[in-house]
């Protein structure tokens, strides 16, 4: 199972919620292809105990999140430009 998705699928069973494809996606620390995180979740619907057996990703390095904030960032702007420019 890809770190990423398993990341998200225990973050979301942490909340007490049900792994779907739509709430992984929305959970995941990076972008994931589609039939990895269908994968993942077919893992843990076959075996939910396969999230407490397989070890934690590693942790987000500064850089990763840093990227990750500029990539939020730039879609802010992106939006913010579209209602702008709409009004």
């Amino acid at each position: 199972m890809h770190p990423a998705v398993h990341s998200a699928i225990a973050a979301l069973i942490a909340e007490n919620k049900t792994p779907t494809v739509a709430l992984t996606k929305s959970k995941l620390s990076e972008p994931v292809p589609m039939p990895l995180v269908i994968a993942g979740l077919t893992a843990y619907k076959n075996d939910p105990n396969c999230i407490n057996t397989q070890p934690a990703a590693a942790p987000k390095t500064k850089a990763a999140e840093q990227s990750q904030l500029d990539r939020i960032e730039q879609k802010l702007d992106r939006l913010l430009a579209l209602l702008e420019k709409d009004n």
